[in-house]
């Protein structure tokens, strides 16, 4: 059976249109299975807390890696752990090929600013996008890439047919974001971040977004200089 785990505040959003159709009469009859994780169940707090705000200032708030790490620590191993990032690589037919053809995948849904830098490369988190826009969050982005895997898994789809300070503002793919605490499994804020000086936070951030165009998005780059 392919498994997949969907990390998310909003839990009842699983499995919404995935329950229907193909991918629904799958689920029912044991091709795949799908389970949610509900990430403010794994605060350790009262409130239930999932973000804190940026460090080195700025809009928005930042989901926390403690709070993250835990839920998809409890998510198993063993599978793919993606994260829906419009920042990340570009899902072709290809990956979600390769995707269907292994046990599943864990799927964390980002919300708010981004996540936590330390948890994605602390959980080796693949950042994957569905184009150059950006969502509210990442669950209706899993919903898509879950119906794209799951229609390729065999017996879905018969004999007929087989399974065979945002991002891109002014160009740019997005800078690292970091929160509190200040250091997280051996990992610490960048020294700049907590600094106060908000010319080298900038200066950093914007380094940052550009080795970051460069290395992940040439073809950005390319335009941005064109």
């Amino acid at each position: 059976m392919w498994r997949a785990s969907v990390l998310t505040i909003f839990p009842e959003m699983f499995p919404g249109p995935l329950a229907q159709s193909l991918a629904g009469k799958a689920m029912t009859s044991g091709i795949w299975s799908l389970e949610t994780v509900d990430i403010r169940a794994h605060a350790t707090d009262k409130h239930r807390t999932v973000d804190d705000t940026p460090a080195g200032g700025g809009p928005g708030m930042v989901m926390k890696a403690d709070v993250l790490a835990r839920a998809i620590d409890a998510a198993g191993e063993g599978r793919p752990r993606l994260l829906m990032s419009p920042r990340g690589t570009p899902l072709t037919q290809g990956r979600i090929a390769q995707l269907a053809s292994g046990p599943g995948a864990i799927i964390v849904c980002g919300r708010f600013e981004g996540v936590d830098e330390r948890v994605i490369e602390g959980r080796n988190l693949e950042e994957v996008s569905l184009g150059d826009f950006v969502l509210s969050g990442g669950e209706i982005a899993a919903l898509a890439l879950l119906d794209a895997c799951v229609r390729l898994l065999p017996g879905v789809m018969g004999k007929e047919v087989s399974g065979a300070e945002e991002s891109f503002a002014e160009g740019l793919l997005e800078y690292p974001h970091y929160t509190r605490p200040q250091l997280w499994e051996g990992r610490a804020i960048p020294e700049v971040l907590v600094s106060g000086d908000h010319a080298k936070v900038a200066a950093w951030r914007r380094a940052e977004a550009e080795m970051l165009t460069r290395q992940r998005r040439p073809d950005l780059w390319v335009k941005r200089k064109t």
